[in-house]
């Protein structure tokens, strides 16, 4: 199985705003009331297709599929948490915590790919659990080692544990459960994705276990990347705020791996960091300030890793 994919999926927003609805429980959200939302939706825009731009002049397959006006879908820039693909020909389709976000779920995204020659063997869906009001949202909740096939998940509002036990079932991974917080108002709140604090790369991982405040959860996790061969590279949750948990690493021009965030994440980082990730993969860099400040996601989120075998 591969860790890493040179070929991403990608939604360009047309009506990107702060989400009012995700906002309850992701509180890196903020309200830009300096700009009209026309203007934060085409400053949006000029981000993505930067970030697009950079990906595929380092050789990555970017499939760009445009929102559509149909519904209000504020966050389909993120298409990760509603989607998976895996190199079995199988694909995940997820419960989503707001209502709106319910939306994002396409068929016409899974016959685009289709077009462009991938397989789709089977759809694993799991959306039933909303009328449970139960969660798992796709590789935001669940960060996959594809490799070694095993699941680490923080559980939260948006990840339900026997949801998550079930996908590592079906996927067959071994789970490996935590909770992670985030300090909000002097108080101890879960980070409502894994995703937000926590990046795998083949070689690496980078970290805040800062955030998992339970001594047994966090001695667990760093077990499992050990045995796995995992450098630990360690951030802060100040640098969790900054999004520098939130990295991809993909595959370019010649198999050639690289680690993707934004720019916020990469100004974060000490010359420390950014010399231990670099013996690994050189790193790619794109401004999101907009997305990330509205959005509360960022670099990883908007990229959803196809898998998926060719025809």
């Amino acid at each position: 199985m591969k860790q890493t994919t040179n070929t991403i999926l990608m939604i360009r927003p047309i009506g990107f705003r702060m989400n009012e609805q995700t906002a309850v429980n992701n509180y890196y959200q903020k309200v830009l009331d300096s700009l009209l939302p026309e203007t934060v939706n085409t400053k949006a825009q000029q981000e993505f297709d930067i970030y697009v731009e950079k990906l595929r002049g380092i050789g990555v397959t970017v499939v760009v599929v445009d929102d559509t006006t149909e519904h209000d879908t504020p966050d389909s820039i993120f298409p990760n948490n509603w989607i998976s693909f895996h190199e079995s020909g199988d694909v995940g389709l997820y419960p989503m915590f707001a209502e709106n976000r319910r939306l994002e779920r396409r068929e016409d995204v899974l016959e685009k790919l289709e077009s462009a020659g991938f397989k789709i063997d089977n759809i694993v869906d799991y959306t039933a659990a909303e009328k449970e009001g139960l969660f798992l949202e796709g590789t935001g909740s669940l960060l996959l080692d594809r490799e070694n096939r095993i699941a680490y998940c923080a559980l939260s509002p948006r990840a339900e544990e026997d949801l998550f036990i079930e996908f590592c079932e079906d996927f067959e991974y071994s789970p490996v459960i935590f909770t992670a917080n985030q300090t909000v108002n002097d108080q101890r709140k879960a980070i409502y994705h894994t995703n937000v604090m926590m990046c795998l790369a083949e070689t690496f991982a980078v970290i805040c276990l800062d955030c998992i405040d339970d001594k047994k959860e966090r001695k667990n996790v760093i077990g499992h990347l050990k045995r796995t061969g995992k450098e630990i590279i360690t951030i802060t949750e100040d640098q969790v705020n900054n999004f520098a948990g939130n990295m991809l690493q993909v595959k370019g021009v010649n198999d050639m791996l690289h680690l993707i965030m934004s720019q916020a994440a990469y100004d974060s980082l000490t010359k420390e960091q950014i010399n231990r990730i670099e013996n690994h993969c050189p790193i790619l860099a794109s401004s999101l300030d907009t997305i990330e400040a509205c959005g509360g996601g960022s670099a990883r989120c908007m990229m959803a890793e196809v898998f998926l075998p060719k025809n």
